[in-house]
C-alpha cells in the first residue's frame, strides 16, 4: 500500500470514451484491468465522470453549421467542439462496466452548460474549481497518480492543473489512451516536461 499522502485519480473511464461510444478513444477499454489492479495500491481512489447536460455548449450540435472537432472561441478561450457525449443519465455517461467504482470520491465535471471541463481540478475557464484540490488537501494528500481518458485532453489538463496547484503529479501513461487531435499528444508531453509532471510507464 502506498503512503497515506498519495491518491490515484481515474479520469473519465466512461462508455462514451470507449470503443462503441460517441467519442471513442482508440483502445480506451484496454486500460480497465490495469487500472483496477492499481487501485489496490492506493489509500485513496478518486474517479472523475464527464457529466454534460443535453445541449451543452461544447457539443458541435449546439452550434449551427459546425462539425465535430472544429474549434471556436468561447468566453473562456479556445474550445474544441465535440460530438454529443456523456449526457447526464445516459448509458454513455456511465462508467465502463468493467471498472471498479468502489472509490472514495466521484467528481462530476462539465455539468455547467456554458463551460466545458477537461481537468479534474478546474472547469475550462481555469478558475471554477471542481472541489478536488480541497478534498485532497483536507485528507493530507499531496501526491497524485493519474490514469484514464484521454491522455492528451482530460488527463493532460488534470496533470497540468495538479502541478500548478503544488501537487506532485505522475501520469501512468500505459494506463491512458490518447485522441491525438492535431498534435495534441506531443503538446501534452511538452507541457508535462515544463510543469515537472512525472511520466511513468
Amino acid at each position: 500500500m502506498r503512503p497515506a499522502n498519495e491518491a490515484l485519480v481515474v479520469i473519465d473511464v466512461q462508455n462514451d470514451f470507449c470503443p462503441g461510444g460517441a467519442l471513442a478513444v482508440p483502445g480506451g477499454d484496454e486500460i480497465v484491468p490495469g487500472i483496477n489492479a492499481l487501485m489496490a495500491e492506493f489509500p485513496a481512489v478518486i474517479l472523475t465522470q464527464d457529466w454534460h447536460p443535453a445541449g451543452h455548449s461544447s457539443f458541435a450540435s449546439s452550434h449551427w453549421g459546425r462539425e465535430p472537432y472544429e474549434t471556436v472561441e468561447m468566453t473562456y478561450g479556445h474550445q474544441v467542439l465535440w460530438p454529443d457525449h456523456c449526457v447526464q443519465g445516459t448509458a454513455g455517461a456511465a462508467f465502463h462496466p468493467g471498472l471498479r467504482t468502489d472509490a472514495d470520491l466521484i467528481i462530476r465535471k462539465g455539468f455547467r452548460p456554458g463551460v466545458d471541463s477537461y481537468s479534474a481540478f478546474f472547469e475550462n475557464d481555469h478558475a471554477t474549481p471542481t472541489g478536488l484540490a480541497g478534498y485532497l488537501r483536507e485528507r493530507g494528500i499531496d501526491t497524485v497518480t493519474l490514469v484514464g481518458l484521454a491522455t492528451d485532453f482530460c488527463v493532460n489538463f488534470s496533470a497540468l492543473d495538479g502541478a500548478r496547484l503544488g501537487f506532485r503529479v505522475t501520469v501512468r501513461e500505459n494506463l491512458t489512451r490518447a485522441i491525438d487531435l492535431s498534435g495534441s499528444l506531443g503538446a501534452a508531453h511538452a507541457g508535462w516536461t515544463e510543469a515537472g509532471v512525472v511520466v511513468a510507464r
